[in-house]
């Protein structure tokens, strides 16, 4: 059934404001949420935005739970109306020894099993406490607030969308997405023009493959555009891409081949760049880029071995044990001619998000680009950026150029203290952008 969850999909686990990424692997699949253990059986063939109750598994104790899927969610009363009867005007004399809570460990698991709300659980725990009532009405709403995050028994599985995977992969470790914010995500998809319609070509290395999942996101369904995704390793990054449960159609549009690679497939196959007078080792090895993993790639340097061609190179390719590194090897090479028609017809719009410089990745991919079309380069440093703008201006071969930063600030917005997040993030990276002029 469409929309409903299946084993293989990758979810979005929601509790409260907290998400979390998981792949639906088999039925004895376990989510981690804190503390809490949670079996994700019982959401099999369920539709995606279902709510789930949290249920203790009998004999397994508090932390192991199973999902029971609700239509009505029994909110968590408005605990503040209900319990905030009186306050004090400051917490001076307020000491945390850890002897304000009347009821033991034993004595909450216990009332846990036997409540059947979270509500009741807090209320409980309010009731007990010696220090409530004396605390500031803005204490005792943090206190609220954190218990009922802590006893919240609902989650919610969600599909995965660009802005949920890049929302959680940026809280985990941005510099895993390199830097990029999903502001600056929306930026780059809105100045490269990505849609329906067109082609797109792509080279991006360290963002997970995020850049990618949104481009193709981008490109949407039932549609005639394709996109050439040109990365520096041996294999793309796509835990992003996968994390989006495209269909096989849809990730058809989406051909990955290494850089290196596809420019030497496009110029050995006698059909050069017009007007360019660079060698192919010039475009393929401009400097020496780094792959994923932050090391060079070493992909050259096999195809550029005396030992390639040899006699004994020959044996190997023909012997039975390589039949299986032969078939991999026909699908990129399969991959590398297919994106080589896409270079030969050229792209409308060029984006390059990359750990290395981009200054000569730049040089080797422009030439592919169809005239008064959009260039989008990201990068974490402005002087990179800066150096990439002189060489286009003395170049004469891009105009309209402009270096941006986005610049986003959350706010808290409650009654009497509304004010910036202590904790955010001021910078998201620069961009450079243009438009070709041939």
């Amino acid at each position: 059934m469409e929309g409903t969850i299946k084993l293989g999909d990758f979810l979005v686990i929601k509790r409260q404001k907290y998400t979390k990424l998981q792949k639906f692997t088999s039925l004895d699949t376990v989510v981690h949420l804190g503390k809490d253990q949670i079996e994700l059986r019982g959401a099999e063939n369920q539709r995606y935005h279902t709510t789930f109750q949290l249920l203790p598994k009998e004999g397994r104790g508090r932390r192991l739970h199973m999902l029971d899927p609700v239509q009505t969610v029994s909110e968590i009363r408005n605990l503040k109306e209900l319990l905030i009867k009186e306050s004090g005007t400051d917490n001076r004399n307020i000491i945390d020894d850890g002897t304000t809570q009347n009821l033991t460990t034993d004595e909450i698991l216990k009332l846990r099993e036997e409540c059947e709300s979270s509500s009741e659980v807090i209320g409980k725990l309010v009731e007990n406490s010696k220090s409530f009532a004396s605390k500031t009405e803005y204490s005792q709403e943090k206190y609220l607030k954190r218990k009922e995050k802590k006893y919240f028994e609902y989650v919610q599985i969600l599909r995965p969308s660009i802005r949920l995977i890049s929302d959680i992969y940026w809280r985990l470790d941005s510099e895993k997405v390199m830097g990029v914010r999903f502001d600056t995500l929306s930026q780059i998809i809105s100045y490269s023009g990505v849609c329906g319609v067109g082609k797109f070509l792509l080279y991006e290395s360290g963002t997970n493959g995020l850049l990618p999942a949104a481009f193709l996101n981008s490109l949407g369904l039932k549609t005639q555009a394709k996109m050439v995704h040109m990365h520096p390793g041996n294999v793309a990054q796509k835990q992003a891409l996968n994390a989006m449960n495209f269909d096989s159609e849809q990730l058809a549009r989406c051909i990955s081949v290494n850089i290196y690679s596809v420019l030497r497939h496009y110029y050995q196959d006698g059909k050069p760049l017009e007007d360019e007078k660079t060698t192919i080792d010039e475009v393929v090895e401009p400097t020496p880029f780094e792959n994923g993993n932050g090391e060079a790639s070493s992909l050259k340097r096999k195809n550029n071995s005396p030992e390639a061609d040899g006699p004994e190179s020959k044996q190997i390719k023909y012997d039975e044990s390589t039949v299986e590194t032969q078939k991999k090897q026909q699908q990129w090479e399969l991959e590398n001619a297919a994106a080589c028609d896409l270079m030969k017809e050229k792209f409308d719009c060029l984006v390059l998000v990359a750990k290395e410089h981009p200054q000569n990745i730049l040089k080797a991919l422009l030439p592919f680009v169809k005239p008064s079309r959009p260039v989008v380069v990201f990068n974490t440093a402005k002087e990179i950026l800066l150096e990439c703008y002189m060489d286009m201006k003395m170049a004469a071969n891009v105009t309209y150029l402009r270096v941006t930063s986005n610049w986003m600030r959350q706010y808290q917005i409650l009654p009497n203290r509304t004010h910036p997040d202590v904790n955010m993030s001021a910078n998201s990276g620069y961009l450079l952008t243009g438009y070709t002029i041939r």
